[in-house]
């Protein structure tokens, strides 16, 4: 399982998140093609969300995004790096 970083336009992302009939929604979809939502960043001008998912792969999470009809402008795998790996 792979992790990815997910730029979305926010004015989209933030109003499908904010109620819980659409945080169900993003649950059941991406329960049923492998994805986790982890967390989401929102930048300083509140236009875009950078949110890190775990997924089988990023076709999994263009999937899900295309399901629920969020724009999943830029997609990016990333592998994770800790402070202490450095020590």
């Amino acid at each position: 399982m792979g992790h990815a970083v997910v730029r979305h336009r926010a004015k989209f992302c933030g109003a499908a998140r904010s109620h819980k009939d659409g945080a169900a929604e993003i649950r059941l979809i991406n329960d049923d093609l492998g994805v986790s939502w982890l967390f989401s960043f929102l930048s300083a001008d509140k236009k875009k969300t950078y949110c890190l998912y775990e997924a089988p792969s990023p076709d999994a999470i263009r999937e899900a995004a295309k399901r629920l009809n969020l724009p999943a402008d830029v997609i990016v795998e990333v592998d994770e790096i800790r402070p202490d790996q450095f020590v």
